[in-house]
């Protein structure tokens, strides 16, 4: 027998909203309450919780605050994603924007992406595969590291596993199956050396500290998540970009995405279908 739906009224909304815009910077409009509800619900049920009141107060005082504050954001968010998703971009990110870097690198032979909010690893797996064939018999003179991010601790431990679903690779040609794929008839798993080029971690993206912990990045790709933030969060995750972007780098975005409203420290570079950016260079101070 289904579980009655438990409802959540509208302080209770709000309260679950701010806790979770605190955390994570997702924004919760109000025309959105019936997904927390509808997706919480049935969690409520397995805690034995009479009313989100108590679970609020589980993920506000609880011991378990952590643990379960993780398991609601794994109901929460669709980790919507494929490989080669979006091959338009992609085209332009291995056609245009990767050669030119590679050729900017030739003196140190490194290159470093970070694939932010990478969901189950398809978007740097998929990035892994383009620079793989890009440098061909090159691939061992180059230093290449690739990290991908997420809040999630369960779409990384799918990650990291390699093995993904028809769905998963349902936008992949099929030279590209053949030749990094091998499959059981219902699993498709990733060759072990596209594998080993990616590393992956969990990480907030309000955390700006653990961002620069790791350095310089070459290129930066954070797509489609953007449009769960506010403003302000917004402005907070392009202004880090930014910060740990190399001078001559770009960040890729999705394709329903604009930042032009919310920094002047990007340019949008003019390539069809790119939705890329390098950032500005920073103004020249005149002498006094």
């Amino acid at each position: 027998m289904t579980p009655s739906r438990i409802s959540m009224t509208q302080p209770q909304f709000e309260k679950l909203s701010k806790i979770i815009y605190d955390r994570s910077g997702i924004h919760f409009p109000e025309a959105k309450k019936y997904i927390l509800e509808s997706r919480l619900s049935h969690r409520l049920g397995e805690l034995e919780l009479e009313n989100f009141d108590q679970y609020i107060a589980l993920l506000s005082m609880g011991p378990y605050q952590q643990d379960e504050f993780q398991e609601m954001f794994n109901r929460i968010t669709i980790n919507e994603t494929s490989f080669f998703r979006n091959d338009a971009q992609l085209d332009v990110f291995e056609k245009q924007v990767l050669p030119e870097l590679l050729e900017a690198r030739a003196r140190t032979k490194r290159l470093r992406i970070w694939s932010a909010a990478c969901s189950t690893g398809d978007e740097p797996y998929t990035l892994a595969i383009q620079l793989h064939r890009t440098l061909g018999v090159r691939m061992s003179d180059w230093t290449i590291e690739i990290l991908g991010t997420d809040i999630s601790e369960r779409a990384l431990n799918i990650a990291s596993e390699g093995k993904y679903t028809s769905y998963s690779i349902r936008t992949t040609p099929k030279t590209v199956l053949d030749r990094y794929f091998t499959t059981d008839g219902r699993n498709f798993t990733l060759s072990e050396d596209i594998r080993r080029m990616v590393t992956f971690e969990k990480h907030n993206l309000k955390d700006r500290l653990a961002a620069k912990r790791h350095g310089t990045w070459d290129i930066i790709f954070c797509r489609n998540v953007l449009i769960y933030f506010d403003d302000d969060m917004k402005r907070q995750v392009i202004n880090t970009f930014c910060d740990v972007l190399a001078p001559d780098g770009t960040l890729f975005i999705g394709h329903s995405e604009r930042i032009k409203d919310i920094t002047d420290r990007f340019e949008q570079i003019p390539v069809p279908q790119g939705f890329c950016y390098r950032k500005l260079a920073a103004p020249m101070k005149l002498a006094a």
